[in-house]
């Protein structure tokens, strides 16, 4: 007995490893198979617990939100929606039956998470799987082709709405189609819309159902930074370090205290301690201004953003997009606290890792099924390797037979999307914004956007920024402008300093590029910068000052490069005084050249100075290459006669020279005097640039202003709605074309129909019945013109009548009307004086045509091809 009971406690002791074991595989591959699918050890459950089971399952109750929105009627005409809005196809209901299964068998596994966003209801109130929201479009524009202006598109067209219950995902999904005629929506909305257009566009995109912070959710960008303020990093170049010299010469021995300058050091450094400190204290004090409070719901605020897996597009990794800001983000980021789901337009994976860690952690290989549960087996999405244990687990053949039936039952593919076509047309491509216009608040600065030709000075985008977090103390502000016909692209304003910098794009009738002023009035401070290869001048820039203007070129034949004019203080006159008519004195003008190579350095001038006050002229030469010093001149300008008009010759003291190889015909004095002659007409010449200058400055001043009033806007040829030309242009073509058509119609009515018709049919037509008709034919005509003229004259007889009733009455009460009923009577007989005369002129029209009419109709006749035979003899 004692053996046997050791036997039955063996064989007990097998079963219970065998068990074990079965049930430790069956628990790797509850992983490995989805959750719809009946894991090995649920299928050897006998009847009793399957039934219980199900029962379980049923009672399982997701809740749902008792909070609906209203859906305007006024705006959404359900009725108009096409059939898939109101209706469900049979493999859409095969879809919602499996995704309602997915979704008790989740609640069931996994009770202590939220349930599951799967089946939403649409505008139509018919519940609609998320996945086939997604309707994947390619917008026929290039500019919706790349992910950030596809992003940037979504967030300027949509106003936010938040969602009704931070807590829970919205009971409603509106098609993507509605949200663009509402033109506003949730997050959710916003997902849906731009993952539709990232997948069109050939990325790997994905919507996510997740948990983000309180500025995330509520699109609150007053604690980030405005990315128009972002400044590019200047690379700084290092300087070579030059290595000393052999045989340099020493520098001179340092005599300075070492004590003092230890003390001076010490007192630098105490005071940029106390400098630190005191920004320290500052910054301390503005983090603590600009920390934002406590959010009692963090970690618990639904949001939804878009998911971009690397691999398609040449995406390298894995980023978010916040579609309500059209910012992209790190998968790390900590503003995205969570994932519990997402979803394309081909399946929907559920998060099964753990984000104590927010998404930092997270891996999104959505083939991983331990990290991923998907709910549809026809996954674009590889599966893992399978380890050797499940390997060998899968030996069995009829377990491999099992699945592979069992994979066949239950593959499903995901049915097309019910969402029509997603168009945007031209028109709100262009608007972009709500209304045209959108403002949005960042830390310390306000960005606000407008579409073209919205503004009619052409402004499009204005930044704001501000010196404190309340944003009431502006600093600069900057507009940007399209369509300008003056190229004005961007305007950067300074509060501060009151500097005012317009920029240009190339294609100005002056070549303006730059122009910084702080006024518009002459002769005050002021930079312009032009484009060189639109002036024939070669001007580069031009600086003014009150006193001062210096000119700068390139390019030119002549080699000059820079020009300083000195202006000293201007001469009072009678007269009007005008810039124009009293120019400012000119005392200096200093002129430098580039090196000419056809010239030798000692007879290329580097640099003239006109001295006009003290009529002297110095010149600079070039430096050799193997020299040290360069060739100098100078003359002294004097009248070539003198006060009894007695010609003065050049004498040697007119010329002072310093020459580094002197030569000798630089020596003679015909050379000197040729030389001085050359370079009086060279002071003319300079003088008369140097004014030139000045009117070109009047000029661009005066343009600008009228520019600045008009601001006129540049309109394609192609914008027919603008575009007032092209307009007029086909309205006269398709009036032409209307006329034509009636001309085609006339042509074709037949004016003897009427007439033939009184014959018997198949009646020959004789010679007095031909006379007959034509007689009967004009007389109709006749009568017909004599009762149109009858008609316009009883109108005219009409409207002359009460028009003088109108007076009579008024004559009779002129002196109790009031204001406004003199006004009625006014207005009253304008536009009968207008009916009048316009009855008046078709009168007369028609009786200078009348005549003319009746001839043309009676020479038809005669050439009709019908009556041609009997009336031959009446011509």
């Amino acid at each position: 007995m004692e053996v046997l009971r050791e036997k039955v406690e063996e064989e007990e002791a097998a079963e219970r490893e065998e068990a074990a074991e079965q049930a430790e595989h069956a628990e790797k591959m509850e992983r490995m198979v989805r959750l719809a699918e009946v894991s090995k050890e649920e299928r050897i459950l006998t009847q009793d617990e399957l039934r219980d089971l199900e029962k379980k399952m049923m009672a399982v109750e997701i809740p749902i939100p008792a909070e609906r929105p209203i859906i305007n009627k006024a705006i959404i005409d359900v009725s108009k929606l096409p059939p898939s809005y109101t209706t469900n196809s049979p493999k859409e209901e095969h879809l919602l039956q499996v995704a309602d299964n997915f979704s008790r068998q989740y609640s069931h596994l996994c009770p202590d998470r939220v349930p599951l966003f799967l089946y939403p209801l649409n505008e139509c109130e018919v519940p609609k799987f998320v996945s086939t929201t997604l309707r994947p479009t390619l917008m026929p524009y290039p500019e919706l082709y790349n992910w950030d202006s596809c992003a940037q598109f979504v967030s300027d067209f949509l106003t936010m709405v938040p969602l009704l219950d931070p807590l829970k995902p919205p009971l409603y999904l509106y098609s993507s189609t509605t949200v663009l005629k509402r033109q506003k929506g949730n997050c959710f909305d916003f997902s849906t819309l731009l993952c539709s257009m990232l997948i069109g566009s050939g990325y790997d995109a994905y919507c996510v159902n997740g948990y983000g912070s309180l500025d995330l959710c509520l699109m609150d960008l007053t604690r980030e930074v405005c990315p128009l303020t972002v400044k590019a990093k200047e690379v700084v170049k290092k300087k070579e370090k030059v290595s000393p010299k052999k045989y340099a010469v020493k520098p001179p021995r340092d005599l300075t205290s070492r004590f003092e300058q230890e003390q001076e050091d010490k007192r630098q450094q105490e005071i940029q301690a106390l400098e630190k400190k005191r920004l320290r204290e500052e910054e301390e004090h503005l983090l603590e201004a600009e920390k934002s409070k406590p959010d009692p719901l963090h970690g618990l605020r639904v949001h939804s953003w878009v998911l971009v897996l690397a691999g398609k597009r040449e995406v390298p990794e894995c980023f978010f997009i916040d579609p309500l800001t059209a910012r992209s983000y790190s998968t790390k980021d900590d503003h995205f606290l969570g994932i519990e789901s997402l979803w394309n337009h081909r399946n929907y994976w559920v998060n099964m890792q753990d984000c104590w860690n927010c998404c930092k952690d997270l891996v999104f290989d959505l083939g991983d099924p331990v990290r991923w549960e998907y709910m549809l087996l026809g996954s674009d999405k590889p599966y893992l390797s399978l380890t050797e244990d499940y390997d060998e687990g899968m030996d069995n053949d009829d377990d491999v037979e099992y699945l592979g039936k069992e994979d066949e039952d239950k593959s499903f593919d995901m049915p097309p999307s019910w969402v029509a076509q997603i168009e945007i047309t031209p028109e709100e491509f262009e608007t972009r914004c709500p209304n045209g216009k959108k403002v949005i608040q960042y830390k310390r600065a306000q960005v606000e956007k407008w579409a073209p030709y919205l503004n009619n000075n052409g402004l499009v985008c204005r930044l704001t920024t501000y010196e404190d977090l309340q944003c009431t103390k502006g600093l600069e502000i900057k507009e940007w402008y399209q369509n300008r016909e003056d190229m004005l692209e961007l305007r950067h304003i300074n509060r501060t300093t009151g500097l005012h910098v317009d920029y240009f794009k190339p294609g100005h009738p002056q070549a303006l590029q730059v122009h910084s002023y702080k006024s518009m009035l002459p002769e005050m401070d002021r930079v312009m910068e032009f484009y060189e290869m639109a002036r024939e001048d070669g001007l580069i820039k031009r600086e003014e000052t009150p006193m001062t203007m210096t000119e700068y070129y390139g390019g030119r034949s002549d080699f000059l490069s820079y020009r300083h004019i000195n202006f000293g203080p201007r001469i009072k006159k009678l007269t009007q005084n005008s810039a124009e008519s009293n120019p400012r004195p000119m005392v200096k003008i200093t002129e430098r050249f580039s090196r000419n190579p056809e010239k030798p350095a000692d007879e290329d001038v580097a640099e003239r100075v006109f001295l006009i006050t003290e009529e002297r002229i110095q010149l600079r030469y070039h430096c050799r290459d193997d020299y040290i010093t360069a060739s100098k001149r100078e003359f002294l300008r004097r009248t070539e006669v003198d006060s009894k008009g007695n010609k003065i010759n050049m004498t040697p003291d007119m010329c002072i020279s310093f020459e580094v190889e002197p030569m000798e015909h630089t020596k003679k004095l015909l050379y000197q005097y040729k030389t001085m002659i050359h370079l009086k007409n060279e002071e003319k010449l300079s003088r008369h640039q140097a004014w030139e200058s000045e009117l070109e400055v009047l000029e661009i001043l005066k343009l600008r202003e009228e520019e600045e009033a008009a601001h006129t806007l540049t309109i394609s040829i192609y914008d027919t709605k603008r575009n007032e030309k092209s307009k007029e242009y086909r309205e006269a073509m398709e009036r032409v074309l209307h006329e034509e058509h009636l001309q085609q119609v006339e042509t074709q009515l037949d004016y003897l129909a009427p007439f033939l018709a009184q014959l018997s049919p198949g009646e020959k037509l004789t010679r007095w019945q031909a006379v007959r008709l034509k007689d009967e034919c004009l007389s109709d005509f006749k009568q017909r013109l004599i009762d149109k003229a009858n008609l316009i004259q009883a109108r005219f007889e009409k409207e002359t009548q009460e028009l003088q009733k109108k007076q009579q009455w008024y004559q009779e009460n002129q002196v109790t009307l009031s204001p406004e009923d003199e006004d009625l009577y006014l207005s009253y007989c304008s536009q009968a004086m207008f009916r009048i005369r316009i009855l008046e002129q078709r009168l007369n029209r028609h009786k200078e045509m009348a005549p003319l009419k009746y001839l043309a109709l009676e020479e038809k006749l005669y050439k009709d091809p019908r009556l041609v035979e009997f009336l031959k003899v009446f011509v």
